[in-house]
């Protein structure tokens, strides 16, 4: 973090992050009103005019501009301006508040470590880490408003995103206030050596699968950071294998048509020259090393683990309900959110998710009367709340029963996998027998 931030006084940093979000607001609903797939609109006054309308430079100002722009409501539909001005609005505020909460309150540390020296020495990183949230919050706002108006969340969103967030893991390398760590920005464990000596770790390889940390700098690293990037690759084509086909045709018809349906679309290109690039990019990381390359992977595995969860009961859920149970929209977003927050954290949001959806569901049910919430809103919040809550969820509890069940854990994981396939295949026969006689 450049000294010159880390210089100014706490109102003055303030000031800058209330503009910084009005700015990150306005972005927000420039993303929202101009990603949309199925009804796009120009009420965005950075995007097209519509017919009729003229745009000055005082329609552009972050929330002074819509009451400016109320004068196209005949346009627009009546208080369309309201939801926007106050996201603007709740974007700074919410950007303050946690500016606040990260890097003067010292909840991020443990309780006893909450004293005015390691507060200062955790300063840098704890700037760090705020900026990287509030990108990351930005873009989730975008996300999460556009998943409410229409049931997708743009790939325009989630794509960039995830290559930011790929791309701050393996440049944004902080150090301590007294050089004594470098740290890249994401989560790390925190305490007290000898009840004296303060401590900072990535959280990257606290598992006991990856036993034998230097070896993931190794060889055996890059192979799995080039294969999860690959798999990432791949899971963006344009992904079609028929049943139908499967049951008709054969295994070869098939596959036959899948392949023909990756190459059908010219975007396969594109792709392809994105994984040769990032393929490149990966390799270079892992040839500088140290925390360059630790922060890029943990960003690949955080991708893997979110994007994987989501692909996972996605696959197994659709195959037992014979229907899409969830949106790939969801993969994506949570393959960005894991590039962002790394592997344990969005796993425990993904976890939370549940408990969020239901202040979720019953303030969207007081507000428009519609009971159907897509789930992508309910990971952003699940996401908010991991890192809030980043020390006491992880440190308290998530660590102590990743020590405890071991290897175990990710068996066990894979068996709740099959009992939920299990549960749902059972559920659409009951459905069926009753319903569909």
């Amino acid at each position: 973090m450049p000294s010159v931030w880390l210089n100014l006084t706490f109102e003055i940093q303030c000031v800058l992050v209330a503009m910084l979000g009005l700015v990150g607001g306005a972005l927000a609903n420039w993303m929202i009103y101009r990603f949309a797939y199925f009804n796009p609109r120009p009420i965005s006054p950075w995007g097209p005019c519509p017919d009729a309308a003229t745009r000055t430079f005082w329609d552009r100002l972050p929330v002074i501009g819509w009451c400016f722009l109320r004068r196209e409501s005949k346009l627009h539909g009546a208080g369309f301006w309201i939801r926007p001005l106050l996201i603007e609005l709740g974007t700074a505020i919410s950007l303050v508040w946690l500016f606040q909460f990260e890097t003067q309150s010292g909840e991020l540390l443990p309780p006893n470590m909450r004293q005015a020296a390691n507060l200062a020495d955790f300063s840098p990183y704890a700037n760090s880490l705020f900026f990287v949230h509030a990108v990351l919050f930005i873009l989730m706002v975008a996300a999460t408003f556009i998943d409410f108006d229409e049931r997708i969340i743009p790939d325009l969103i989630t794509i960039p995103g995830t290559l930011l967030g790929l791309l701050l893991a393996s440049t944004l390398v902080t150090g301590s206030a007294n050089g004594s760590v470098t740290l890249p920005f994401m989560p790390t464990i925190s305490y007290l050596q000898n009840n004296e000596i303060p401590v900072y770790q990535p959280a990257t390889f606290d598992a006991p699968w990856f036993t034998g940390n230097q070896s993931w700098f190794g060889e055996r690293g890059l192979v799995w950071g080039l294969g999860i990037w690959t798999a990432w690759c791949f899971a963006l084509c344009d992904r079609r294998w028929s049943g139908v086909i499967l049951r008709r045709r054969g295994f070869q018809r098939a596959a036959q048509h899948f392949i023909n349906g990756l190459f059908h679309h010219q975007f396969w290109k594109v792709l392809f020259g994105l994984w040769l690039i990032g393929s490149c990019i990966v390799v270079s990381v892992w040839c500088i090393g140290e925390q360059h390359w630790h922060g890029l992977f943990t960003g690949l595995v955080g991708l893997a683990a979110g994007g994987g969860a989501i692909w996972s009961i996605r696959i197994v859920a659709t195959w037992a309900l014979r229907i899409e149970a969830m949106g790939f929209g969801d993969v994506t977003l949570m393959a960005m959110i894991g590039a962002f927050v790394g592997w344990q954290a969005v796993l425990i949001a993904f976890f939370l998710s549940p408990f969020a959806a239901i202040a979720i569901v019953l303030i969207r049910y007081v507000i428009t009367s519609d009971t159907q919430t897509p789930y992508g809103p309910y990971l952003c919040a699940g996401t908010m709340l991991t890192i809030l809550f980043w020390n006491s969820i992880y440190q308290d509890w998530l660590r102590p029963n990743l020590l405890l069940f071991g290897s175990t854990l990710l068996w066990l994981c894979i068996a709740m996998l099959g009992l939920m396939a299990f549960m749902l295949f059972v559920w659409r026969l009951i459905k069926t027998a009753i319903f569909y006689r």
